[in-house]
């Protein structure tokens, strides 16, 4: 069996959270008719909507749940309307099918540019906040409108904390919208969402959460729910209000939406030293990140990928560096890099039975690795050696053969 070490991809849930799924499951398919018509739809939805709700800190009626964060960013940026000098703002850690989204509307839609804030890591939460107050003054001094800023909660790789709190704030101050990309934040940090009050929130709760997958809130205030006025595809409620809007897409098994309550009820019996339920699983994800990377990184004889202010690492995933010089390992043949990774991931996977992420920043491979209630610290020691094993073979070069 593989151990996942890396759950921020696809998540996982535990098995009280399973029987729930499997019911709602076998119910919808004895009377789907009547499952859909008049149990989900009349009441076993909305009883997920406000569970997350409440959950997030939001209003009911400003959460739907989509399949995905990139279903809900993606009918964020094809709703919005772009007109010539709009800019949206972006930083280089963008997640790629976003990147991909605004490339292709930057082409179709008249005038729309991207300006993406270029930096490496590791540096300040100050210096990302400057830059990116530095980037809006230049653009608007050149008669351009900043209308949009996508914000990563916490990037996806690196797997690093952003000051996202900070830059919803510089937005509102800026008059620019927020888009917030929170794939990683429920579960993982918590959120008081009508504090922090973003114009879009987006966050899977499959990855974190411990509902099956898919499943994702979508935030939008009462003040730009009219911005959306298309659900991603089309419904069968378009032009309603838009909690019902969303609440029918098209067919599809939705049972993970309604497993929201039962995860939430598991997460309370947990328990880690003094702390219960929530803070406990918080407590010890991100600890365990911290402490297991640090011991990975001992074993590699390298190092996590953190600032002078340890803020990137406040999350519940850790980046190491691999002990590889990608230009010796590939001579110097960029098209060698992701095949390399890829030989590194599935060997990981299919022969140590340890499922990582392995990528790319800087010219140098990293590991990324997450705290989850299941590991320990002998899952982040084991993982260790069989990174170091894996690294001596790709210096064999064995990923040619």
């Amino acid at each position: 069996m593989t151990v996942d070490r890396q759950v921020g991809s696809y998540g996982t849930y535990p098995l009280s959270v399973r029987s729930v799924f499997r019911d709602y499951q076998e119910r919808a398919e004895a009377r789907p008719d009547h499952f859909v018509r008049y149990e989900y739809r009349t009441g076993l939805l909305d009883k997920s909507r406000a569970a997350i709700a409440d959950y997030i800190g939001a209003p009911d009626d400003s959460c739907v749940l989509v399949p995905n964060a990139t279903t809900g960013i993606e009918t964020v940026l094809r709703n919005l309307v772009f007109e010539p000098g709009d800019v949206v703002v972006v930083f280089n850690d963008l997640y790629p099918a976003f990147a991909n989204t605004l490339d292709y509307l930057s082409r179709t839609a008249t005038g729309l540019e991207v300006y993406k804030i270029a930096y490496k890591l590791p540096v300040s939460d100050h210096y990302i906040c400057e830059r990116f107050e530095n980037v809006v003054k230049d653009l608007k001094a050149q008669h351009k409108h900043p209308k949009l800023a996508l914000l990563d909660t916490i990037s996806s790789f690196p797997g690093v904390r952003m000051p996202f709190e900070r830059l919803i704030a510089l937005c509102k101050t800026s008059n620019i919208l927020s888009l917030v990309d929170g794939a990683h934040s429920v579960g993982q940090i918590s959120l008081n969402l009508r504090q922090l009050d973003p114009d879009f929130f987006v966050s899977n709760l499959h990855k974190w959460l411990h509902v099956p997958r898919g499943c994702s809130v979508l935030y939008v205030p009462d003040r730009n729910q009219g911005l959306l006025r298309t659900t991603l595809p089309t419904g069968f409620f378009y032009g309603e209000a838009f909690v019902k809007n969303f609440s029918d897409t098209g067919t599809m098994d939705t049972t993970p939406y309604l497993c929201v309550p039962a995860a939430l009820k598991w997460r309370e019996r947990i328990q880690w030293g003094d702390k219960q339920g929530d803070e406990a699983i918080k407590g010890y994800i991100q600890n365990l990140a911290r402490e297991g990377g640090a011991i990975v990184a001992k074993i590699l004889r390298t190092y996590v990928l953190e600032n002078q202010d340890k803020t990137l690492g406040q999350c519940s995933l850790t980046n190491i560096a691999l002990p590889l010089d990608q230009s010796a390992i590939t001579g110097g043949d960029d098209g060698k890099v992701g095949a390399v990774s890829q030989w590194m991931m599935q060997t990981m996977i299919e022969e140590y039975e340890t499922a990582v992420l392995i990528y790319t920043y800087d010219r140098k491979w990293w590991v990324r690795l997450s705290g989850q209630v299941y590991l320990t610290m002998d899952d982040f020691e084991y993982a260790g050696q069989k990174l170091k094993e894996m690294c001596g073979r790709v210096v064999d070069m064995e990923w040619e053969q």
